[in-house]
């Protein structure tokens, strides 16, 4: 299993690297709606659709995403990424509210059509942090990262009440606060020690809200990572599915990997939008 999760992180990290350090922005682009489409078939899977169904939804969503991004070049305006995070906020607490067992009882296209959208829409919302450069992208990146990692180890180390049992057991709320404060200092490191931000999260958030404004920015980007994480796990029991798919050996599915990134996006540009 650990030999599977090596290779499959490396080969992952070599096409992002690749494709990020293109000159153009199609290779990230391509490689990106590839994982897209990956996930519209996994939460049509996980969605109880059957498996032509399934395919088709991937398809038609990455399909969708492309004429949206690379074929129409439609701009996106700052207000519709206010709004898909309220509908994640929302969203997320009617579903974690329900738990599994009233997941399953929601109207069935109802859920799908609010993940299909919300999947599609943070494609978008990476597509116009990657147009923000490679500091934006990274340090979006780095605050999911950093609340993870420090979360799990946090909770390994201090965790003792269960942040919600009923869906994601190993979660803590030890954990959840490590995550926190771990980010919140990589976000004052950056500001600090970054001579010139070339435009990170943290440098725009900083100059936008100042200091205190910025910790209080970074600590809703982590209750929505949570929130994300959350709503995977959720619909996973639901579903009574371990992992979104097999697709990526030793690591799962394109949204176990994903999950926490999905509400983070386009609520970090609501956030620096007009910055």
């Amino acid at each position: 299993m650990l030999r599977e999760r090596v290779i499959t992180a490396l080969v992952l990290l070599a096409l992002l690297v690749g494709a990020l350090m293109s000159a153009s922005t199609l290779p990230f682009a391509a490689l990106t709606l590839v994982m897209i489409a990956a996930a519209g078939w996994e939460w049509a899977r996980l969605c109880g659709l059957r498996p032509v169904a399934a395919i088709a939804s991937g398809v038609v969503l990455g399909l969708a995403c492309a004429c949206i991004g690379l074929l129409w070049e439609i701009e996106i305006p700052g207000e519709a990424w206010g709004a898909i995070t309220v509908l994640w906020i929302v969203g997320g607490a009617l579903a974690l509210r329900a738990g599994p067992d009233g997941f399953r009882h929601l109207d069935p296209a109802l859920r799908f059509v609010v993940g299909w959208v919300l999947i599609g829409a943070a494609w978008a919302a990476l597509i116009a942090s990657r147009e923000r450069g490679l500091a934006y992208l990274a340090t979006v990146c780095g605050l999911v990262w950093a609340a993870d990692i420090f979360a799990y180890f946090g909770g390994r180390a201090l965790g003792k009440r269960k942040l919600a049992p009923t869906i994601s057991p190993g979660k803590s709320w030890e954990g959840a606060i490590s995550g926190l404060l771990a980010v919140i200092v990589l976000a004052v490191v950056v500001v600090v020690v970054t001579a010139r931000p070339h435009g990170n999260l943290f440098a725009l958030l900083h100059g936008r809200f100042g200091m205190a404004g910025m910790v209080v920015a970074c600590a809703a980007l982590v209750a929505l990572a949570i929130v994300g994480d959350l709503v995977e796990s959720l619909v996973k029991r639901a579903a009574g599915a371990k992992d979104s798919s097999g697709l990526l050996p030793g690591h799962g599915g394109v949204l176990d990997r994903i999950d926490a990134l999905l509400p983070v996006f386009p609520a970090a540009l609501a956030l620096v939008m007009n910055l």
